[in-house]
This record gives C-alpha cells, structure tokens and sequence, in this order.
C-alpha cells in the first residue's frame, strides 16, 4: 500500500488527511501528488472555511517521507529532482491557500511531517506528540525555503538545534520554543481543534484572508513585498455584504452571519 491523502468535509470544516497508517503516516510519492489536488478541491468549495490537517488515526500526524521508496525515487540527479519538484509542488499548494490551515498533530511530526506542519497557520499537538527533523542522520540535504519555514517559527538558533542535533524533542519542547500554539491532553485534542477552527469559519472569511495575504507578505523581503495585492484584499473587505452585516449585527446585538461576500 502506497497510502493515500483524502479529502473530508464536514459543513465549513474541510479536512486533509494522511492515510498510511502501517507505516505512520508516512508520505508516498504519490501522496506527495495527491496534495495540491487535495488542496485545491478544498480551495474552490466556498462552503469550506478551514482546512485542517492530520495524520489517520492518533499514533502518528506524519512519520516523514516514506524512506523504503528512497532507493527508487531519491538517488541518483535525475530522480532527485522529480522527487523535489513533487515535494515542492504539494507545499507551495500548501502554503498558497487563502484560507485558514490548522495542524492537528498526534504523535509522530517528525521530517516531511514537520516540513508539512510549518505550513499551516496554526499548529496545535497532543501531549505525546514527538518532533523531529533527522536530515543529518540520513544525509539529505534541505531546500533553503524548507529552512526558513523553520526559522520564521522558532527562530535561526532553535532551527540550527533542531537540524544540528536531528534528535526528537517532546510537545512542551515543542511548546517551549514556538513550534506549536498549544499542547492538549490526547483525548481532548481534536475536540480543541475542532472547536477552535469552527471559532474561526464562524468570522468573516474575507477579513481572515486579508490578514493571512497581510502576515505573508510581511514574512518576505521589503522590496519583494506585494502591496497593492495586500491593498486589493483590504478593499474587498471594506466593500464587502459581510461589512455591512458585521456593523449591522453588532448595532443589533446579534451574530453576525457572514457569507464571504
């Protein structure tokens, strides 16, 4: 069994979900395609107002790549680079997504899994969540841009430990250096999650993408910055039927109820 990514959806709750559990969730090649199709099926579905990730079950969000296929798909120039580009492919589609993307993290996070975690907005773990990075125990070399997803997180001397020793550190390590936003005993985790991402799709959806284009946009160089798309999402705000609703409701002391329109 290759495994597989699937898709779930569950009113504005949209869920992407690693399904390799005999080997912890580890991520296949084609599971490294089947990412940017995932991602853009939720993307499009303007029911779907967070996306969540996890791993099957509760041992493992993801393990990393899966290393037996290495041999095969990872040695040698011209393998490597197809692996990459797939690799690269799926965490750009990631990172691109204009929504809200939680990680709900049991157990295992460690390499690919960390990798695909540094790309959502907010990462929360179980209490027996285990991170690693192990590149330098297995040779790899990573893509500057894997690196700074790191760094922008935790900071370049937390990232330097985390590459430099390649040991697993525990959630409230985790915790501790910034890597994720809380830690939750296992059996209440994806309840928090769940309860926190429904907190988020009942806001107005147009507003969490501006400041998700806004924070992006900081995180970039200065003079690579692009104002005038961030400008663009802040108008569409302003214009917006959800505007209108957001003063209305709060004049009438009421829920909003936004449409993303």
């Amino acid at each position: 069994m290759a495994g597989r990514v699937r898709v779930e959806k569950d009113g504005a709750l949209g869920w992407i979900v690693f399904d390799h559990p005999e080997r912890r969730n580890a991520i296949s090649v084609e599971m490294w395609q089947a990412i940017p199709p995932a991602v853009e099926d939720l993307a499009s579905d303007d029911a779907v107002r967070v996306v969540i990730l996890r791993g099957e079950g509760d041992v493992a969000f993801v393990s990393g790549a899966d290393i037996s296929e290495f041999e095969e798909t990872r040695t040698g120039a011209d393998a490597s680079k197809s692996y990459d580009r797939r690799n690269a492919d799926a965490f750009v589609a990631l990172a691109q997504l204009e929504k809200p993307l939680l990680a709900l993290i049991h157990g295992f996070c460690v390499g690919g899994g960390c990798a695909i975690a540094l790309n959502a907005d907010l990462r929360f773990a179980a209490d027996d969540a285990v991170f690693a990075i192990p590149a330098a125990r297995l040779g790899l070399g990573y893509a500057m841009l894997g690196i700074k997803a790191l760094v922008d997180v935790v900071g370049p001397s937390r990232a330097k430990e985390i590459f430099f020793t390649a040991r697993r550190f525990a959630a409230d390590e985790a915790l501790a250096m910034g890597l994720v936003n809380a830690v939750v005993p296992k059996a209440e985790l994806e309840a928090h999650v769940r309860k926190l991402a429904e907190q988020i799709a009942a806001n107005a959806p147009l507003t969490v993408r501006a400041v998700k284009r806004s924070i992006l946009e900081l995180g970039r160089d200065p003079e690579a910055r692009d104002h005038a798309a961030v400008a663009e999402v802040v108008r569409a705000c302003f214009e917006s039927e959800d505007y209108q609703e957001g003063v209305r409701a709060f004049l009438e002391k009421r829920p909003p109820r936004f449409r993303g329109r």
